[in-house]
């Protein structure tokens, strides 16, 4: 859908056609696209803002990184989740920037750094899923089920 793909075919397809004419039919073909994106980002932004909330509210939280005497699988853990609360309060912020128009003197930039998203949210669900293998082979079975139904104590 990136509009540098979609240039070249108007423009081979459609003799005659103006840069204007492209313009109007690029944003009429992605303008879909935007909106689904901009849906997705509001759900991620509620998500975020309940997630925090109900992390500091119920106490819950994931192994310190920074501590030496943490073993370095926890550290890891702990790791990859600062960097997946910083990089979607990244994405967020960003993308709030832009769709505002705050400092449009660094467009660009703000630009460049929300697009990187496609990158760095992929990889977080990949080390999420390895840590969650390694977590079920290891001493932590069960730790899906725990994850999605609770960490319910036996009915006497």
């Amino acid at each position: 859908m990136g509009k540098n793909n979609i240039i070249p075919v108007l423009e081979k397809n459609v003799p005659g056609i103006t840069k204007e004419q492209v313009s109007e039919i690029i944003k009429a073909i992605r303008e879909p696209m935007w909106e689904w994106h901009e849906l997705f980002a509001h759900i991620m932004i509620f998500s975020f803002l309940a997630r925090i909330i109900y992390m500091l509210v119920k106490g819950i939280r994931f192994p310190n990184p920074f501590l030496k005497a943490q073993p370095l699988k926890e550290r890891l853990q702990g790791l990859t989740y600062v960097y997946f609360y910083l990089f979607v309060l990244i994405s967020a912020v960003t993308g709030i920037c832009i769709e505002k128009g705050f400092f449009s003197q660094w467009k660009e930039s703000i630009e460049s750094i929300h697009k990187w998203g496609i990158y760095w949210f992929p990889i977080f669900v990949v080390l999420h899923l390895v840590g969650i293998f390694i977590a079920e082979n290891s001493n932590k079975k069960g730790i899906t089920s725990k994850m999605i139904g609770g960490d319910k104590e036996p009915k006497p």
